[in-house]
């Protein structure tokens, strides 16, 4: 049961993924464009996911975890997605080390530190932090905690255990399974 709700909270992760020009051109009036891309809210995570430029390390890394067909499950889930920039300015050789077999349990865990169970909208995650008096904690599916502040009037920053800052930059990326938040650096759990 643990490692389900762990593969559909990774699979929320893929969700930032987009569909073709084609799909752009049917977009309903709930999509979101996500890296030039149609984020359509019919699909579950992992059908968006596996299509998005901006998130390919990410899928990579769901790929590597076999989280896949987790995350296509029910949820919801809030995922907070990092870009493949993200992952790249991990420091030198972060990422091809988590992707070895003998690293599986490591990248489950991190992955699924940037999943929040339910489905928390860009309102209900500003109305829990006005109601934390300027913070809401957030207890990820990994078990950590990430911190949710406002940095501004309309702009909401995570921070991890590890004191990293994530500026989410795409807020409600609607799928059938969840809600997927853009943030531009990898959290990492303690």
């Amino acid at each position: 049961m643990k490692k389900h709700f762990f593969s559909l909270a990774l699979a929320a992760l893929l969700g930032v993924a987009a569909h073709s020009a084609s799909a752009q051109a049917m977009m309903s009036p709930n999509s979101v464009m996500v890296g030039g891309k149609a984020m359509l809210p019919s699909k579950n995570i992992v059908e968006n996911a596996v299509n998005s430029a901006d998130h390919t390390t990410l899928v990579a890394a769901v790929k590597a975890a076999g989280l896949v067909e987790t995350l296509q499950g029910k949820g919801p889930f809030t995922v907070f997605a990092p870009v493949n920039d993200a992952f790249e300015n991990l420091p030198a050789g972060t990422v091809d080390n988590l992707l070895k077999p003998e690293n599986k349990a490591t990248l489950t865990k991190v992955l699924t530190y940037h999943v929040v169970a339910g489905n928390m909208t860009a309102d209900k995650l500003m109305a829990a932090i006005k109601a934390g008096k300027g913070k809401a904690s957030l207890k990820t599916v990994s078990g950590g905690t990430l911190v949710a502040q406002m940095n501004g009037k309309n702009n909401v920053v995570l921070t991890d255990e590890s004191g990293n800052v994530a500026t989410i930059s795409t807020y409600d990326v609607n799928q059938s399974n969840g809600v997927i938040h853009v943030i531009d650096k990898v959290m990492l759990p303690k």
